[in-house]
């Protein structure tokens, strides 16, 4: 499965992974699971990008 995202969400992504201690792919891994319980579930890229931004207001 290939991933679209832009640059910024990319470095995000990566910067989020890193502060877990986990992979990029195990932490989309971990979204994908998230997101496939939603009753409405966004697509991949989506479910990325709101998951990064609800991290960082959080």
């Amino acid at each position: 499965t290939s991933i679209s995202l832009e640059p910024l969400f990319w470095d995000m992504l990566k910067a989020a992974a890193e502060s877990r201690g986990v992979a990029v792919n195990a932490l989309v891994a971990e979204i994908d699971a998230e997101r496939i319980r939603s009753k409405t579930p966004p697509g991949l890229a989506g479910a990325i990008r709101i998951w990064l931004v609800t991290q960082t207001i959080a």
